[in-house]
């Protein structure tokens, strides 16, 4: 019986032994499945992130008020011009893309932007410019704390000396 035993053991031994080349063959399968899987994950999260496109805003001194004209075509929000009487800026025409992440603040025509959020755009976009308080959000605009619903080509005066 121990005999039968010992006679066993030598086919399990071979069986069990790695084979280098079987061994290298899944190695590289595996890696290849997990960069193609980074790959397809990383570029389908990136294009979720950014499909809707960044906040867009117009700065403009013209020879008027200053005034900020702001657009977002995805979400439908077009020619939103906020406008700034009594206030004065020296800069000219400047449209900026709020698409990638920046310290904050920043200096923007007429203010800064003290807060900027783009981990999925349009993302949170907050400035203070010529005395008021401009947060843009995907759902609402709020201005000095107050909250309201986007009106494309609406034109919004906002009084002197703000908040």
């Amino acid at each position: 019986m121990i005999r039968r035993q010992l006679d066993i053991l030598p086919p399990l031994a071979k069986r069990s032994g790695v084979n280098s080349e079987f061994g290298l063959k899944h190695f590289f399968a595996v890696f290849a499945l997990c960069a193609v899987f980074y790959l397809v994950s990383f570029y389908g999260i990136e294009h979720f992130r950014v499909r809707q496109g960044p906040w867009q805003i117009t700065f403009s001194a013209g020879t008027g008020a200053p005034a900020i004209v702001i657009n977002q075509p995805r979400l439908g929000i077009r020619n939103v011009k906020l406008i700034f009487p009594g206030a004065t800026t020296t800069r000219a025409t400047e449209t900026i893309a709020f698409d990638y992440a920046r310290a904050v603040p920043f200096n923007v025509p007429g203010g800064q932007c003290v807060f900027l959020d783009t981990i999925s755009l349009p993302g949170n976009v907050t400035l203070q410019i010529h005395g008021h308080q401009i947060q843009l959000l995907p759902r609402a605009l709020t201005l000095d704390h107050r909250e309201q619903a986007w009106k494309s080509y609406a034109v919004i005066p906002l009084p002197a000396g703000g908040n």
